[in-house]
């Protein structure tokens, strides 16, 4: 019996250290996957309906409005259906109807697509829309199956 309740101390007591090591911030965190930039909605290969938000997690990059200027480790998100990331990584993100800028610094956007399949990209970029070299991206693949 001593032995499970020195192995449920143990246990309580790892939870609340890695508990108390945790802190409030305002980046939004994607430390579980470990990857810089990762879309958390919608899921890749899923069946969704349109409108549909999209929204993204950063980890170790700020998210921040765009008229805050260029500072390391900051920017904002940007969402590029169906079509590669720019070639020339040095240039300004075209802003078109496939290149949604999220410049206001948001997290999440709702979109809307016409039915079938369709590629979703998150392309982070400095406070002058130009992308970090190398990029900070993610993509997801949907099926829009219905349009609201």
């Amino acid at each position: 019996m001593k032995i499970i309740s020195r192995i449920m101390a143990l246990l309580v007591a790892v939870f609340f250290a890695g508990c108390a090591g945790q802190t409030g911030s305002t980046t939004a965190s994607n430390s579980s996957t470990g990857k810089a930039l990762t879309i958390t909605q919608p899921a890749t290969l899923t069946n969704v309906s349109s409108p549909l938000k999209v929204c993204m997690a950063t980890n170790g990059y700020t998210v921040e409005p765009a008229k805050k200027g260029v500072n390391d480790g900051k920017g904002h998100h940007h969402l590029i259906i169906d079509t590669n990331i720019p070639a020339d990584l040095s240039q300004p993100i075209a802003k078109d109807d496939t290149h949604i800028h999220m410049g206001d610094g948001s997290t999440c956007k709702t979109i809307n697509l016409a039915k079938g399949q369709h590629t979703i990209t998150a392309l982070f970029a400095q406070g002058n829309h130009v992308p970090y070299n190398p990029p900070v991206t993610d993509s997801v693949t949907v099926r829009v199956v219905q349009v609201n």
